[in-house]
């Protein structure tokens, strides 16, 4: 593991200091570290909420899983990121189909974590006890970088000061001889504070290939990755505030074969400044640079044939949002924001069926997109902050460039090449959404939206086409953008205190969808395919009864390709499970043991268009249970998969791979 660069973080502490107010400033200065306060429309789009107590109390310790407490939300495979290829870490929502590339926006403090080049989610670096909340909106998004958001928004917010303890640690040993180690600490910096952290782990992986298929260059999947972040929040005045973010990750890991190694990397920054005065601003700009390796080793020899040696990208972006001041019943937002993302691929294919396994062509392809749009969206309560109904709406427009596209094959023998640059394209993409939520009385709320939006495809999808045996998937330069079209209404009940249900019902329409469309039996290309249609209905339930809490969620969703003429017209789309459901039950008392167990089902996917490879349904049990010790040292202890279920992530005509077996771990937190 190569050392933290904490010098290089500790470089900027200087500067939150130089933002410190004047000694004697008379007015009174309260820090929050958090952006502006959410809009009243916000819940008439149906959001879930996940709290920090349930960020904190996942089995495995990672994001992607406690984001399973959301039915409907899935990555492009069932592998989390321990074990799955980074690039196929995309998240999308309601069925709308997958692909490696992330149909959801998600945000940390407002800021887009996809990869700039494959748009994939780094979820090994979003460490869930540095957050404080994560909301989920399923369905179109608007707002500062809607365009991404056709099947929904994931928000990630970082824990605020009263919830970080001055010091805190952990240290957890598991199976396959696996490690976990983190830390933070959080001093006051004048009247802001600073907070750094950092996680380890490691660990001697699990066989993600089924005991029938081994040979002798099958390996567990070893993984091993720290990530740390930087968090500086100092204020300007006494509505004002900046905030300072930066993280550093690495994350290697080893897939199948002996050599078949991959590394992601990133190195992310970003400023935020907010203004919580009459006229109330969130302004931000953030900078990405990110990097991806990976081999792929033959399946018939074993030996290296194709090296993705590197795989540079950076992101650039920001946003303006402005509150101007227009009455008790109007929250106005209007704003401008930016994207920017360049990437390059550099890849060596090799000759697997020779014995020195010599270069044969060597690759170079990328290209850069650009999307700035403008948003304006209103929330208007009729009768005043306290008025029963709230009307919401928005509307974007976004200018969007894809440009500098290329791809170059030289052969490594005879340095004869061949080279493509592809036609520069741009246009505009109006999109818009429309809410209404009705308070009838405390214990009931009906709400109703409509919503449009737009994804472009990423660099990775347009120039880079990928090997995962037997299935070679092309890329395609012609992509053009995904377009969504939905509306949904539904229901919130309160019948007792400390008692909330909720039901949606829902249609997505995606059109262009891109989706991996089979040409032969061993070959696919990204293709836009005319539209996906998705409908379903979402439960969801948490009741707090004293120490006890319960939480389910479920979602049924019934998703069709249209296709006139291909094979596939009619059938599911790839990786589109009908059902899932999760549900929790936590005990935690204000002193004493706490425990909490979590059950997920995911019925049966298919991994292909043609649903001729099938992914069976899967049932996992997970649990964590904590004993406080002397002091503040609790030892935890926690399970993964106990039932040790096999979940099938992968099947390409019966090549498989599998998830996480069971897995448990013992260790100790502290914090004070």
């Amino acid at each position: 593991m190569k050392s933290l660069p904490l010098p290089a973080i500790l470089f900027f502490l200087p500067t939150i200091a130089l933002a410190q107010p004047a000694a004697g400033d008379p007015a009174t200065i309260v820090v929050t570290g958090a952006g502006l306060d959410l809009p009243p429309g916000t819940p008439a789009y149906g959001s879930v909420v996940i709290d920090r107590q349930r960020l904190q109390d996942s089995a495995s310790g990672r994001i992607e899983s406690v984001l399973g407490d959301v039915a409907g939300f899935q990555q492009f495979r069932r592998s989390d990121s321990r074990s799955a290829n980074p690039s196929a870490q995309g998240a999308t929502l309601r069925a709308l189909g997958g692909n490696a590339s992330s149909r959801t926006l998600v945000l940390l403090d407002g800021v887009p974590m996809a990869d700039p080049f494959f748009g994939y989610i780094p979820f090994s670096a979003l460490v869930p006890d540095r957050l404080s909340v994560v909301r989920v909106t399923r369905g179109g998004g608007i707002g500062a970088f809607g365009a991404g958001a056709v099947a929904g928004t994931i928000e990630l917010a970082s824990a605020t000061r009263d919830q970080l303890p001055g010091f805190a640690a952990s240290a957890f040993y598991g199976s396959r001889d696996s490690t976990e180690v983190s830390a933070s600490i959080t001093p006051d910096l004048g009247n802001g504070y600073v907070s750094l952290s950092g996680r380890w782990d490691r660990g001697d992986g699990f066989q993600t290939t089924p005991s029938d298929q081994r040979v002798a260059a099958t390996v567990p999947a070893a993984y091993d990755g720290w990530s740390t972040n930087l968090r500086a929040v100092a204020p300007i005045s006494a509505t004002s505030e900046v905030q300072f973010r930066a993280t550093l990750f690495e994350d290697k890991r080893t897939l199948r074969f002996a050599g078949a190694d991959n590394s992601s990397q990133g190195q992310d920054a970003s400023i935020r400044y907010i203004d919580r005065g009459r006229w109330q601003v969130d302004a931000l700009a953030y900078v990405q640079v990110r990097n991806f390796s990976n081999i792929v080793i033959s399946s018939s020899t074993f030996r290296r044939t194709l090296d993705q040696r590197n795989t540079p990208s950076t992101g650039i972006g920001g946003k303006i949002e402005l509150r101007p001041p227009v009455g008790e019943a109007h929250v106005l937002r209007v704003g401008v924001d930016s994207r920017f993302a360049s990437g390059d691929m550099f890849e060596d294919a090799y000759n697997a069926n020779s014995a020195n396994n010599p270069a044969t062509f060597r690759r170079h392809a990328g290209g850069q997109q650009w999307t700035r749009g403008v948003f304006v969206e209103d929330d208007w309560t009729p009768g005043g902050p306290d008025g029963r109904l709230v009307l919401t709406g928005g509307l974007r427009a976004d200018r969007w460039s894809i440009s500098d596209g290329f791809y170059r094959q030289v052969s490594a023998t005879s340095g004869v090449g061949t080279s493509s640059d592809y036609a520069d394209r741009s246009d505009w993409e109006v999109s818009g959404r429309a809410g209404a939520l009705y308070r009838a009385n405390d214990a009931i709320a009906l709400r109703g939206a409509a919503y449009s939006g737009f994804r472009l495809p990423t660099l990775n999808e347009l120039y880079r086409p990928f090997v995962v045996f037997p299935i070679t998937t092309q890329a395609n330069d012609a992509l053009t953008p995904e377009k969504l079209k939905g509306a949904e209404i539904g229901i919130d009940l309160t019948p007792l205190p400390g008692i909330s249900l909720s039901a949606t019902g829902f249609i997505n329409r995606l059109d262009d969808a891109v989706a991996n469309v089979t040409l032969t039996a061993t070959t696919r290309q990204r293709r836009n395919i005319d539209r996906i249609v998705a409908k379903g209905v979402e439960l969801t339930a948490d009741a707090t009864l004293g120490a006890l809490r319960l939480s389910a969620s479920y979602a049924y969703s019934r998703s069709r390709v249209h296709a006139p003429g291909e094979a596939f017209d009619g059938l599911t789309p790839a990786q589109s499970p009908r059902h899932a459901a999760s549900a929790t039950i936590a005990y935690s008392p204000s002193q004493g043991p706490t425990l909490s167990t979590t059950l997920r089902y995911v019925a049966k996917q298919y991994e292909d268009d043609l649903q001729s490879d099938v992914l069976p349904r899967a049932i996992t049990v997970d649990a964590i249970a904590r004993l406080p010790l002397a002091g503040d040292v609790t030892l935890v202890a926690r399970g993964e998969n106990l039932l040790d279920e096999t979940v099938v992530t992968r099947n390409a005509g019966g090549s498989m791979d599998l998830g996480t077996p069971r897995t448990l771990w013992i260790g100790v937190s502290f914090g004070s």
